[in-house]
């Protein structure tokens, strides 16, 4: 056989014959990126499997400029139900660069909440959001980290499987990222079963941080490796208000950072930090100067709520310039589909116009651990209800902040309903208890979620068994009261990953099923599914005293072992724990 130049794919060692790559050049076909020529012998025909025909998947990236955390998630979630209603299938991956394998071991108060999924993935929040605006179910797999591109790599290699190359972050860290990113979108995540129309891709960060840069590099290589009809980019930047000028500078700065790496937006989307919407002038500078049209200049201002947010990017035009941008018309849409996207989309409009119609205010008091920061319970609570950091109720910050006690005693006892969430660790978890005890004796409908239903239990052992000294052994490990307990399967060496995590059933117990409000809210099912994420448990050997003091749990897992759900008869008029997270399944 004649010798020619050879083509290797680096990032798998893999000989491919440079005629067959001509032919399939020639073909429109597409090919992984890393190729590098060298000499030798063609191995490899037209059918090899690196030898594909191009993609048709379609590909949305947003990316964020200027600062982090001004509704990159929002606007990527609203894009995707606006697409939704079109009567497309939409997926949604997330990336994240920091080195973490997952935010499961991150405090709610640097990174926000921690989000569960039904595999019991631990990801970032903006997972959440995706699933609630889109009604699907992802997997830990849509959540991308750069632990786990490096792990993934560092893996690869001790395998062999990169036969003897030197592995870089170009090709083969960009390589697994856009391996990663064209696996993840093809997989189904509703209850259709079929692969997904659009992907769309979040970056997190800003444009121009370190630790996002072989990312940015991964995208810019991949709106090749995908074609030009298949990738469309959306920039989220900043525009400030200073003195009533929207000024325009931090966007302009920021496109051309990104233009400078490769990566072209095909809109803009200016976050205003302020009910006032954005003005035609500014639209018509960050036109001229961001090399876009006026049409692809989005103006997103706050408004009451962030389910508002898709009407406002579909009344400026987002969904017909994407439909031109990246050829929708093309794709064969099922009458079955458009009727349910137009069926989603006026459910949509009927809510948020619901929202604007509520003229009653009930005030539900949060009482948290980390409420100095409003992500750290984002699929708890989605307006600004009153917060108040527990520890403010203990009896040593009355004399530590007078003020803070007293403002936060005022705030509960005012309450017409308290909310006590999840949380790790023993500070405040003494605020939490008296709040549950005020709770129950004056009646206060009162929801208890994982540690606040614990805390529940440890209120009842003290103040009706009277054991005073009822304790965890989270808090205590040594206390000669345990009624919450380290659950026996779980870890103490490594923390991530290791927690009673994921999608699991709650059996209900039959006896309280005509008063049970638990059973009612789940609409009388004997089986409840929940997320849980917990590494302590209600103690077992306590749980004969707990009921016959008249704390009935009604809910347990499918072996009746574990203690899943809490609720008092008749006493209060609504008091319900439970050791599931309900708020991750919820859908607005």
């Amino acid at each position: 056989m004649k010798r020619t130049g050879i083509l290797v794919n680096a990032s798998r060692g893999t000989l491919v014959d440079s005629d067959a790559l001509a032919k399939a050049l020639r073909k429109g076909w597409i090919w992984g990126a890393g190729l590098d020529v060298v000499e030798g012998e063609p191995n490899v025909t037209i059918d090899h499997p690196l030898v594909k025909e191009p993609s048709h998947d379609k590909y949305i990236i947003i990316s964020g400029g200027v600062v982090s955390g001004i509704g990159k998630g929002i606007i990527a979630s609203s894009t995707r139900l606006l697409l939704k209603t079109a009567g497309l299938k939409v997926t949604a991956i997330k990336i994240d660069p920091y080195m973490n394998i997952d935010a499961g071991t991150m405090r709610p108060t640097e990174h926000g909440e921690v989000f569960v999924l039904n595999d019991g993935g631990e990801v970032d929040l903006d997972l959440g959001n995706y699933e609630r605006y889109l009604d699907v179910t992802l997997s830990r797999d849509n959540n991308i980290t750069t632990g786990k591109i490096y792990r993934e790599v560092i893996e690869r290699e001790r395998k062999g499987e990169y036969l003897g190359k030197t592995v870089q972050i170009v090709p083969h860290v960009t390589s697994a990222i856009q391996d990663w990113i064209e696996r993840v979108s093809k997989i189904p995540v509703d209850n259709s079963g079929e692969e997904p129309d659009i992907c769309i891709i979040e970056l997190g960060g800003t444009v121009g941080d370190i630790e996002s840069a072989p990312f940015v590099e991964a995208m810019r290589q991949f709106q090749f490796r995908v074609g030009y009809d298949n990738f469309a980019l959306i920039h989220v930047s900043l525009v400030p208000d200073m003195h009533g000028e929207q000024k325009t500078k931090p966007t302009q700065t920021t496109v051309h950072a990104l233009r400078g790496l490769g990566l072209l937006p095909d809109l803009v989307a200016c976050r205003l930090l302020a009910p006032r919407p954005i003005e035609n002038a500014t639209k018509e500078k960050i036109s001229m100067f961001c090399h876009v049209s006026t049409t692809q200049v989005l103006g997103v201002h706050d408004m009451s709520s962030v389910y508002h947010v898709p009407l406002l990017l579909q009344s400026q035009g987002i969904i017909d310039y994407l439909r031109k941008r990246l050829n929708l018309t093309a794709l064969h849409i099922p009458e079955e589909m458009i009727q349910r996207g137009l069926s989603i989309e006026a459910r949509w409009k009927a809510m948020t116009r619901a929202q604007e119609r509520c003229y009653d205010e009930v005030k539900i008091v949060l009482v948290g651990k980390y409420t100095e920061f409003k992500d750290s319970y984002m699929s708890v609570i989605k307006h600004d209800g009153q917060w108040v950091d527990s520890s403010n109720l203990e009896p040593p910050a009355q004399g530590s902040d007078p003020a803070k006690y007293h403002d936060a005693w005022r705030a509960l006892v005012g309450a017409s309903g308290i909310l006590v969430p999840g949380g790790f660790g023993q500070r405040g978890t003494e605020g939490m208890i008296l709040a549950i005890k005020w709770a129950r004796e004056q009646k206060v409908p009162f929801l208890g979620i994982c540690l606040g239903f614990q805390m529940a239990v440890l209120e009842w052992a003290r103040n009706v068994l009277g054991v005073q000294d009822a304790q965890s052994t989270e808090f205590v490990p040594d206390t000669h009261n345990p009624f919450i307990i380290f659950m026996p399967e779980v870890s103490r060496t490594h923390m991530g990953g290791t927690m009673r995590l994921g999608l699991r059933p709650t059996s209900a117990i039959t006896s309280p099923a005509t008063w049970s409000k638990a059973r009612q809210l789940y609409g009388n099912v004997d089986r409840m599914w929940e997320r849980h994420r917990h590494r302590y448990e209600v103690n077992p050997e306590q749980v004969p005293r707990l009921e016959a003091s008249g704390l009935t749990f009604v809910g347990k897992d499918e072996r009746g072992e574990r203690m899943q759900i809490l609720e008092l008869k008749g006493t209060s008029p609504f008091f319900l724990g439970l050791q599931p997270h309900p708020e991750l399944c919820s859908r607005p």
